[in-house]
């Protein structure tokens, strides 16, 4: 198999052809090494490590997390995934009939939900902004989700890149104009941290959730959640534990809150600075350059996968971060399987050895190819995977 000679540094399958890392993120070998060490530390003398040391050790992984994300560390909670995040904000607010929550069509299934219930059980209405696709351009993006803005509106829900469709959503603009217009934004940002560059300081959004198991490359469940300073005191974990009625002094009460949720492991957001260190040492500009290479690579191989199947991009170029979606053509069965799964998914995993997501959009038959591009990825790979396609496609 052609590989890139990043590869060496993921313990991927060399059996598979693994262009799916937007779904879960696959860690570096040194960072699994180091979340190893940290677990024979912990096991070596738990009351140790999760009573007398956990403190120190959180202060100084969002102390780094917080420095690539250009937050406070004060102003940031891990977590264990991104829906969690929305699933905290969400359920944490509190809403008056005749309120309406504004998400659009792109929303990730498990954040809609959330939104959903937290909807029925208030009795507020869901509103949903159907966006323009293929996407002409950003603005027509923001001149949809705009145009369902009412004076009822309370907090926007978006994805900052969505999972279905790859699009970068232009989420500045749209929290710039509705936090004028009094309306607060949510953005459920799985896949943003290290995919794009990001600047919670300047993006001004009330709530940011996003991974660090994706794109940051850190062990599966490290995540974060960052709320601005002033609205921290109406936010409560999901689980409330010792926190909530402690009687320290040096903490705020957010820190208090959400630092503590019970026994965990907490060796996932503890490696995020070992991740941080590991991919960002990959090339020599850092993650400005590995972020820049990611993104290089996936617009090339959605051009050539696109001249390939003879079909045109769903977005412009500057809608596209590490990861792409090509239409496909119809005519392929789109019945799911038992674990929801597209068959083209699984026959191009079975008959072909790629792992790589189908989704069906807007609606079956309808689907398209979700591709990422990481350093361990390379050409011949897309290649394998167009080759893959024409063969299932006819």
């Amino acid at each position: 198999m052609d590989a890139s000679p990043f590869r060496s540094h993921w313990s991927l399958d060399p059996e598979v052809t693994f262009l799916n890392h937007g779904s879960f993120g696959a860690c570096p070998t040194r960072v699994l090494e180091e979340q190893s060490r940290l677990r024979a530390r912990m096991e070596a003398e738990p009351v140790r490590f999760l009573h007398r040391e956990i403190t120190a050790l959180a202060d100084s992984a969002r102390a780094a997390l917080g420095a690539f994300l250009d937050a406070d560390p004060d102003d940031l909670a891990f977590i264990n995934n991104a829906t969690t995040g929305v699933n905290t904000v969400l359920q944490s607010l509190r809403f008056s009939p005749g309120d309406e929550l504004l998400t659009t069509d792109h929303e990730y299934n498990a954040s809609r939900n959330a939104l959903d219930f937290v909807a029925s059980r208030w009795g507020v209405k869901v509103v949903v902004a159907k966006l323009p696709w293929p996407v002409p351009s950003s603005q027509s993006i923001v001149d949809a989700v705009l145009a369902h803005v009412t004076e009822r509106t309370r907090l926007l829900l978006i994805d900052h890149i969505s999972s279905q469709t790859a699009l970068v959503l232009p989420i500045a603009p749209l929290i710039r104009t509705l936090r004028e217009r009094g309306v607060e934004t949510l953005v459920d940002g799985a896949h943003g941290p290290g995919q794009v560059p990001l600047s919670l300081r300047q993006l001004g959004a009330a709530y940011y959730t996003g991974n660090c198991h994706k794109w940051l490359c850190a062990p599966k469940g490290a995540a974060f959640l960052y709320v601005r300073r002033e609205l921290q005191p109406g936010l409560r974990p999901v689980v409330i534990s010792h926190g909530y009625n402690s009687r320290r002094k040096d903490r705020s009460q957010f820190r208090l809150d959400f630092d503590w949720a019970g026994t965990n492991d907490p060796t996932p957001y503890l490696c995020v600075p070992k991740a941080l260190e590991v991919v960002g040492g990959l090339l020599p500009g850092g993650w400005p350059e590995v972020m820049a290479s990611n993104r290089a690579k996936v617009l090339a191989a959605r051009s050539f996968l696109c001249q390939r199947l003879g079909v045109s991009p769903s977005c412009p170029e500057d809608m596209v971060g590490s990861m792409a979606t090509v239409p496909l053509p119809d005519g392929f069965p789109a019945q799911p399987s038992a674990l929801g799964l597209d068959p083209l998914q699984d026959r191009i995993l079975f008959e072909h050895g790629i792992e790589v997501p189908i989704t069906p959009w807007p609606r079956p038959p309808h689907r398209h190819v979700r591709v990422s591009a990481q350093l361990y990825n390379s050409h011949a790979e897309y290649q394998r995977l167009a080759e893959a396609l024409e063969a299932l496609l006819g």
